[in-house]
């Protein structure tokens, strides 16, 4: 591809999903928590594809309950309490985002992450995963009023960076992260190898790019952001 008219001069990511494989431990803590309920494990696929949907619909996907109903919050703090003791068991950077994160490094590029997930686990899993020191930025749901889709946070990310959202890149798994990536006028790609429902799905959200692999992504990264 050609060289983009823009000069981005910063990437941002979602973090589950997009820069961080963490569905392993996620699949760990709800079997354990069915296992607690004596019903036998999920298909780690099955709970792939709503890890990025939240806690929430991991409690449904295993229950076949809804948020209301009787022991669902019980249930979904108790998971959220093993998930907070197996954190970064068996998480770890999807396959070419170290090589888009040392690009990043080598070119002084600034990378963040903008996520949904509460500041507590995001902190600990990047500390587990030695990421903590390197990033630019880290803004979470419980840093804004209005987390993704609204603009809020992205505009948050990049304040903190002081980098205008035009210049910026945001990558994501997820329908939400390309609609609030587009609600603050920055160029996305949609992660399609993270936890997306269905093969084509990604292709459908319109975000600037979309690319298969971590690999895919490092390419593009090296021509936009050059």
């Amino acid at each position: 591809m050609t060289k983009p008219a823009t000069n981005y001069q910063a990437v941002l990511f979602d973090l589950d999903g997009t820069l961080i494989d963490t569905a392993p431990d996620f699949v760990l803590c709800l079997n354990l928590l069915r296992q607690e309920h004596g019903l036998d494990a999920l298909d780690d696929l099955n709970i792939r594809k709503v890890v990025s949907d939240g806690a929430r619909a991991m409690i449904s996907l295993a229950f076949d309950i809804k948020e209301g109903d009787q022991g669902f919050e019980e249930k979904k703090q108790r998971f959220l309490d093993l998930y907070e003791q197996h954190i970064a068991q068996k998480s770890e950077l999807f396959s070419g985002l170290q090589d888009c994160l040392s690009f990043c490094q080598t070119h002084g590029i600034p990378w963040g992450i903008i996520t949904n997930k509460p500041r507590k686990y995001s902190e600990l899993l990047l500390t587990k995963l030695d990421l903590m020191g390197s990033l630019a930025t880290l803004v979470c749901a419980d840093d804004v009023l209005n987390a993704k889709p609204h603009k809020e946070p992205m505009l948050k990310a990049c304040n903190e960076i002081n980098i205008p959202a035009e210049q910026c890149l945001y990558v994501g798994d997820h329908t939400r992260d390309i609609e609030a990536g587009r609600n603050a006028n920055m160029a996305t790609i949609a992660a399609a190898y993270g936890y997306v429902h269905n093969d084509d799905e990604a292709e459908s959200w319109q975000a600037t790019w979309t690319v298969q692999s971590g690999e895919a992504l490092h390419s593009l990264l090296k021509t936009l952001l050059a």
